[in-house]
């Protein structure tokens, strides 16, 4: 019961971020200088953006960051920690599952970190850093997961 708390609080979080992202990255259609440097997504799309109804919604994500970091920051600590919720779920009868999960996670995470670590702007040194934690995070508690295994596994062994 606590836990499906813990995902429905994590996923209003998530929710309400993600919406709050979108908002501050609408900027970006007024922001006509920005056009080059900050829509990847609409320049894979569409080629050179020439207007406005041109910049896909995904670099509104991308606008957010780069100058007002803190809801894309919070969308991925809410979704970090659902997908630990999730992971710990399925996997929570079988550590040695839960901890190759968290590995997985955290490296996942500073391979993300490596693509924004050059950035210019202050927010993607924010989300930089967010990212690098995070994954430090996640390959600690994959440690510590994995040490308590070994744990208990040896008090078994010499009882």
């Amino acid at each position: 019961m606590f836990l499906l708390f813990q995902i429905g609080l994590a996923s209003i979080f998530l929710l309400f971020s993600t919406i709050a992202s979108w908002y501050e990255g609408s900027a970006i259609v007024e922001n006509t200088w920005e056009w080059k440097y900050s829509t990847p997504f609409s320049q894979l799309l569409y080629g050179q953006v020439q207007n406005s109804s041109d910049i896909s919604q995904l670099d509104y994500f991308i606008y957010a960051v780069k100058f007002q970091p803190t809801f894309p920051v919070i969308m991925v600590i809410s979704c970090l920690y659902l997908m630990i919720l999730i992971g710990f779920h399925f996997f929570k009868k079988q550590y040695k599952w839960f901890t190759c999960y968290l590995s997985f996670l955290g490296g996942g995470l500073f391979f993300l970190s490596y693509f924004i670590f050059t950035s210019p702007t202050i927010g993607g040194k924010v989300l930089f850093l967010a990212l690098l934690l995070s994954g430090l995070f996640c390959i600690l508690l994959a440690a510590l997961t994995y040490f308590h295994i070994l744990n208990r596994h040896t008090k078994e062994i010499t009882n």
